[in-house]
């Protein structure tokens, strides 16, 4: 339909906004006053860079290189200057073409910044660099993360290189994790997160801008804009055509500059790391180009997406040539001296080249430098050291009791963290507001810890990276998601980025996150507020998932998941809440072993097995049971991730009782019983008299009416009848 008009009399006024944007272009002047050491050193850094990329290439071609080669050719300049105007203590992310940032914060790191360049030779730290970058992305033990990363993720923490990320936008929201432990701790430093142009209309960059400017964090978001995706421009499916805008919408000021001009890019970092480090986050948008194709050393106008013309272009700027001849013009370096980096650059990649394959054509890995395959698990997990010392209690431990609801113990072994652990911070939606949260797990801790029970905007995506990042820091981090099936909507940081990233960084970094969401079966929530993340969480093997099913419990695997260097899932039930149970009095700082299940109840006929709400319902069930003349060994997992199960005590009690019934909450398809029941098949199969049976809720969404909920979820009758049947040997 046509639109109105305004009614008569109505005036629409027109409205604008205020938006510090700028433009870098440096002149002649610029380069005349450039520091001979300086220069050397921006020179060196472009050479190296390139050199380096065109070895990678030459040994992708010949098989050394596996998986995909994004090059950063042409786009040298952003990661020298950018690495001249940083301060060494500041962090680093990258995207899947990182090589050039990696490299140029590695030689930032490895070789001091009083090196002369023109003159002197390169320390062998730099070499070492050089060469342990070109091993992590051949694959190669001598490597960072030990080739686990490979090409698309790489990692120095040493260097302040934290890691680049294949997921487009993947590393942005830890990125702004990084910057908010670096604020929190107020050290001065600043985060800069690169990525490409793909990068910003992905949701993880805008949820990362958001949170970047509502805290006032240190981090520069920076633009590598090089017009393509792989073969996609970006003004063709980019609403805006100057993507610096974007910083608009978040109160960033932003800064373009030509990705080329590598002394406009110097100073134009400076002034963002200025901004930065004063708390305000800011975008820099360089325009740039890769010289090849998405990866590899083919011309990206072979396959007719780009023209020649278009590329012979960018190449008649590229910095490696320009800026030497701008040194020259301007008198800053002589001849001797470009001459003499250039050599030294590329005798330092060959040397890498050679320190990692056998000469020929092709040239060979060298076989001492492949990993061996037995060490490929490795990594996936924390190695358990940091419990060592630490003495485990269950109940028979303890004599003085008190009564505790469910959801006062979250409250209260949480506020005992905060007290204990001056890091220690808590992120979710609402948790800060009611006096505790919507649910009373923060309950009374905001007004204490005001700093540190922090509100997130509805934005699970961006604070699931920002808590990734914290913890990456070694921040102890609580993360509330208000409802598992919000897990999607944050699914690439929980299982891209959480669940991986010590394994894919070759175990460098440690991870003290722990997850806490609320399962609201029984609630009337429906179908997008209700279900059982278990099974989900437990595809990814680098997570540890508790289901504590009484306060007591609660409380010490809590303190267990906040010991844990590994990523722990909490899985609460809604109806456990309000219910009370007995807990130690006084007592908030014991320690429950993960991976360690505990038998309710001893019997000769069937093992039940259960976890988290059913585990007080089967309890319940237990005196039908002992009335029908059955004997029912039931056992709480308590730890349900699947490396954690307890096998031992589950072959004990098979080895008595022959059957097993496991029993959950969750609908068929979400459910853990059946992956369960194949292992204990696999080591049971001599004790056991039949088939394991697996029961759970009906494998439909529960609905939101009363009746309809009721009806698929699992029935206590259901429990009943199974274990009798299993009981009498009377499969079905």
């Amino acid at each position: 339909m046509p639109r109105k008009k305004p009614p008569r009399g109505l005036k629409p006024r027109p409205l604008s906004f205020d938006f510090d944007w700028t433009s870098w272009t440096s002149r002649s002047a610029d380069i005349a006053a450039l520091e001979p050491r300086l220069a050397a050193r921006l020179l060196f850094d472009v050479c190296a860079i390139q050199d380096f990329e065109h070895a990678v290439l030459e040994l992708k071609n010949d098989d050394c290189v596996w998986g995909p080669a994004h090059t950063s050719v042409g786009q040298e300049a952003i990661a020298a200057a950018s690495a001249a105007a940083c301060r060494l203590s500041d962090k680093w992310t990258g995207t899947h073409r990182a090589h050039h940032q990696y490299l140029a914060k590695a030689l930032q790191y490895a070789v001091p910044a009083t090196w002369d360049a023109a003159t002197e030779a390169l320390p062998e730290a730099g070499t070492d660099a050089i060469f342990r970058g070109l091993a992590e992305i051949m694959g190669l033990k001598a490597g960072h993360g030990g080739g686990r990363g490979g090409s698309m993720h790489l990692r120095w923490k040493e260097a302040g290189f934290l890691g680049s990320n294949a997921i487009v936008a993947g590393g942005v929201p830890l990125s702004v994790g990084v910057a908010y432990a670096e604020k929190f701790r107020q050290t001065g430093d600043v985060m800069v997160a690169f990525f490409g142009d793909g990068a910003i209309n992905q949701g993880a960059f805008h949820e990362a801008a958001n949170l970047a400017g509502a805290f006032d964090l240190p981090v520069i978001f920076f633009l590598e804009n090089n017009d393509y995706a792989v073969a996609t421009r970006i003004d063709d499916v980019t609403a805006v055509s100057d993507l610096a805008l974007r910083a608009a919408a978040y109160g960033m000021p932003a800064l373009s500059v030509n990705g080329s001009d590598i002394v406009a890019l110097y100073h134009a970092m400076g002034k963002a790391t200025e901004l930065a480090r004063s708390g305000q986050p800011v975008l820099i948008d360089a325009h740039c180009y890769r010289r090849y194709h998405h990866a590899g050393d083919i011309p990206g106008s072979n396959f007719k997406y780009r023209s020649s013309e278009e590329e012979d272009s960018w190449r008649a700027i590229e910095v490696v040539d320009a800026f030497p001849a701008a040194l020259l013009e301007a008198g800053v370096l002589d001849q001797a001296a470009v001459d003499h980096i250039r050599g030294l650059s590329r005798e330092a990649v060959q040397a890498a080249v050679e320190a990692t394959t056998l000469p020929g054509k092709p040239r060979t890995i060298r076989a001492e430098l492949i990993p061996d395959p037995a060490t490929a698990p490795e990594g996936n997990r924390s190695d358990g050291s940091e419990f060592d010392g630490v003495v485990y209690k269950e109940r028979e431990d303890f004599s003085v009791w008190a009564k505790l609801p469910y959801n006062d113990a979250i409250a209260a072994v949480t506020g005992r963290w905060l007290a204990n652990h001056p890091e220690a911070t808590v992120l979710g939606e609402e948790i800060a507001n009611f006096g505790g949260g919507p649910y009373g797990a923060t309950k009374a801790l905001p007004a204490k810890y005001p700093d540190r029970i922090v509100n997130m905007p509805i934005s699970e995506g961006g604070f699931v990276g920002l808590g990734l990042g914290m913890a990456m820091s070694g921040m102890p981090t609580v993360v509330e998601i208000m409802f598992p099936d919000f897990s999607f909507v944050a699914a690439d940081q929980l299982f891209n980025q959480v669940a991986k990233c010590r394994h894919m960084y070759g175990n460098t970094t440690d991870l003290p996150l722990v997850v806490r969401t609320r399962i609201a079966t029984g609630c009337g929530y429906g179908g997008q507020h209700s279900m059982n993340p278990a099974a989900l969480y437990a595809l990814f093997s680098g997570w540890r998932i508790c289901a504590p099913a009484d306060a007591f419990d609660y409380i010490g695997l809590f303190n267990a998941a906040m010991r844990s260097l590994d990523p722990v899932l909490i899985l609460e039930h809604h109806a456990l809440y309000t219910t009370r149970f007995e807990v130690p009095e006084d007592d908030l700082d014991y320690t429950i072993e993960l991976g360690k299940a505990r038998r309710l109840a001893e019997g000769d006929d069937v093992t039940l097995i259960t976890y988290g709400i059913l585990v007080g319902r089967c309890q319940a069930l237990l005196e039908r049971w002992q009335a029908a003349g059955i004997g029912v060994d039931l056992i709480d997992l308590r730890t349900i991730d699947y490396p954690s199960i307890d096998y031992d005590l589950i072959a004990e009690s098979v080895k008595k009782t022959g059957t097993v019934v496991i029993a959950e909450e969750a609908c068929r398809s979400q459910a853990l019983g059946h992956n369960i029941g194949r292992e204990i098949t696999e080591r049971c199969f001599d004790w056991l008299d039949g088939p394991i049976c697996c029961l759970t809720s009906q494998d439909v969404p529960p609905s939101v009416s009363r009746w309809l909920e009721a009806a698929v979820m699992i029935q206590d009758d259901e429990i009943e009848r199974m274990v009798i049947d299993v009981a009498k040997r009377q499969w079905k």
